[in-house]
């Protein structure tokens, strides 16, 4: 099984970023790296990126390649010894492929969904390559169904798919949701702090969610901790 291992924000101000996350989530350590000029020329915003844990960078982004995916430049090992690839699925969502230098600590994440232009493809690609299964489908009325999924038959549900179609104005993207104790009050310092704010929603789990933009356009989502039935 392959999951998230690392999530990092690429923006277009790390201080002013930095600044903004610490109001919101706390002290919490985040991944926060400048914007490649490379990426900003191909008309790439700021931007949260995944890494999904792999025994090999080259052969994964090839046989990735292979079902549809497109390489966003070349392999790069960074001064850590963090080796990998960034690609855009075939449903158009940004991912990057890692071999970390050494056992990981987690994502800081607690739930991974990705709106796609092709669930079924989407589910395909990503169970085959990475290991992932499946759970039934959830009918969430205006919201539509969700695919949720975990890293393995065994493990727990950790995220889903959501299809895009009927959603205009949604690209597709991974959405990384970051777990607040204080929600109200993380949700408050997103607006306070010049972010943007869809929400807050309740789900039929019970759990409050809020999509958010930071303030440089990169979203995320906000979860109530500890409050998933």
């Amino acid at each position: 099984m392959s999951p998230f291992f690392q999530v990092t924000l690429r923006t277009s101000d790390v201080a002013a970023a930095r600044a903004f996350y610490a109001s919101v989530l706390g002290d919490v350590v985040l991944d926060v790296v400048q914007l490649h000029e490379q990426a900003v020329a191909r008309g790439a915003r700021p931007h949260w990126l995944g890494f999904v844990e792999v025994g090999d960078v080259d052969l994964t982004a090839a046989a990735f390649v292979a079902r549809g995916a497109a390489p966003l430049g070349p392999k790069w090992v960074n001064p850590a010894g963090l080796e990998a690839a960034v690609l855009r699925d075939p449903g158009g969502a940004i991912v990057a492929l890692g071999k970390p230098p050494g056992p990981t600590t987690g994502s800081g994440v607690d739930w991974f969904l990705l709106n796609t232009n092709d669930v079924e493809r989407a589910r395909a690609n990503y169970g085959e390559l990475f290991g992932w299964a499946y759970k039934a489908p959830l009918e969430l009325g205006a919201l539509g169904v969700f695919h949720p999924f975990s890293w393995g038959r065994e493990g727990p549900v950790v995220g889903s798919m959501s299809d895009l179609s009927g959603r205009p104005g949604v690209h597709p993207h991974w959405l990384f949701h970051f777990p607040v104790a204080g929600f109200d009050a993380a949700v408050e310092a997103v607006k306070r702090g010049g972010g943007v704010v869809a929400g807050p929603m309740t789900l039929p789990s019970g759990e409050r969610i809020a999509v958010c933009d930071d303030p440089q356009g990169a979203a995320f989502a906000l979860r109530h901790e500890g409050v998933r039935s």
